[in-house]
């Protein structure tokens, strides 16, 4: 029997370390405010939206948009290597988009005599993409957003970045494809791109990452328009057996855990003598880190050390968890892995780091968090594009389904339906 997500054998896992807090449960309630921000901007718009900056960002922009020559002087100011590495990241992500993309197909099939159906591969018309500044210049979140739309053929592309952005954001907004950049944050941001403003053109969907009102905002404007996924505090969990390696296990949670204070990080072993060492290896790594300021709170509130009885607890504990970010640091790591089933996205082998998708190295760093992986994947090329069905009926076809269709809404009850299922047959028959 397969076991269920909700459970895991509690009776086979015990803790070195258990987090103290719940990420989920410590969002500060925004709901309200972002709420009187969305309904303030789709009321009247860029004056709101100025309003907004001014008081959240400490900004005085009148006009938001970047204009091409200062698009321009972004791209000429990169330091030429920071260039580089930015091009090298666009290229791996869009060689992997464009892979993605060819295995999405348009259809067209027979499933009866005269029944043709199928469906096409229809670009988006625009897409916003919210582009986070964050407490350090994130340069590969606008790739991780903006390049897969290029690749998915989206008609415009609109950037959306706080006011107090790194100049190098705008740069790799830019760099990446983007049609128009403005310096809006917030939530004011996904409200202009939600619902249009004089100066910010209305989009039909809504990509990237931000901050809890960022969340709320695209939460509350869903429906109308469509979002990619509702993302939480970063997370990295690693799976390991005894053959694990304290110190790079360590290196990998702290390098996640300098995300944020709520970042939620992991390690879920079968070998207790590997915990312990990871317990004191991160303690000891975390005396000198630089960003340690933002990691020892994501690894005091959040830090996770699990060890299970078994390899299949250490798969139930996983599939459970079914983090962001999970690495396989085991024996027969490959072998391991096709044995995971809820993740956001899977790196096997030691060799393999969380840092070089979170850069990079292809993949998009756009990924479920919450315990989302059980049911979705993360950001891809497939999201900027709609599988939209058709099809159409020879006289053979009509012949074959009317009949059925009319007994069927007569049977509902739904007369109008019979009689237009019965229409073309009786037409048919009358010629």
């Amino acid at each position: 029997m397969t076991q269920q997500p909700d459970a895991y054998p509690a009776d086979k896992v015990s803790w070195i370390k258990a987090p103290t807090r719940n990420a989920e449960n410590d969002t500060k309630p925004v709901a309200e405010l972002v709420a009187k921000v969305l309904a303030d901007v789709k009321a009247r718009g860029d004056a709101a939206v100025r309003d907004y900056a001014r008081d959240f960002d400490t900004s005085e922009l009148e006009v938001f948009e970047v204009t091409p020559d200062q698009r321009a002087a972004a791209v000429a100011n990169l330091d030429p290597q920071t260039r580089a590495d930015t091009e090298f990241a666009i290229a791996n992500v869009r060689r992997f988009a464009e892979a993605q993309l060819a295995t999405i197909l348009p259809l067209d099939v027979e499933p009866l005599p005269g029944v043709f159906m199928g469906h096409r591969v229809i670009p988006i018309e625009r897409v916003g993409c919210y582009v986070p500044g964050g407490r350090f210049p994130l340069l590969s979140a606008p790739i991780m957003t903006i390049v897969p739309a290029k690749v998915a053929g989206v008609d415009q592309v609109i950037a959306c970045l706080p006011p107090n952005a790194h100049e190098a954001m705008v740069a790799g907004c830019h760099l990446s494809g983007a049609d128009r950049i403005f310096r809006i944050g917030g939530a004011q941001a996904i409200a202009a791109m939600a619902y249009g403003t004089e100066t910010v053109p209305a989009v039909m969907k809504i990509m990237g990452p931000g901050n809890a009102f960022v969340n709320e905002a695209k939460r509350q404007v869903f429906g109308p328009v469509g979002i990619d996924q509702l993302a939480g505090p970063s997370e990295i969990y690693i799976l390991a057996d005894e053959t694990g390696d304290a110190e790079m296990i360590a290196t990998d949670l702290l390098a996640q855990a300098e995300h944020d204070v709520r970042t939620r990080v992991g390690l879920i072993t079968t070998h207790r003598p590997l915990a312990e060492a990871v317990m004191a290896e991160v303690d000891k790594q975390m005396a000198t880190l630089s960003t340690a300021h933002v990691a020892a709170p994501a690894w005091r509130d959040y830090g996770e050390i699990a060890v299970c009885a078994d390899e299949a607890a250490m798969i139930a504990y996983s599939d459970f968890i079914a983090a962001e970010h999970l690495q396989v640091h085991t024996r027969d790591a490959h072998g391991f892995a096709k044995r995971l089933r809820n993740y956001g996205s899977l790196f096997i082998g030691e060799l393999a780091s969380v840092v070089y998708s979170d850069k990079c190295s292809g993949t998009n760093h756009t990924l479920p968090t919450m315990a989302a992986g059980r049911y979705t994947g993360g950001l891809w090329v497939g999201a900027y594009v709609k599988i939209a069905t058709h099809q159409w009926l020879s006289p053979e076809g009509v012949k074959a389904v009317a009949p059925p269709a009319a007994r069927q809404a007569a049977s509902e009850g739904l007369e109008g339906h019979r009689r237009a299922a019965q229409l073309r047959l009786d037409r048919m028959q009358a010629r």
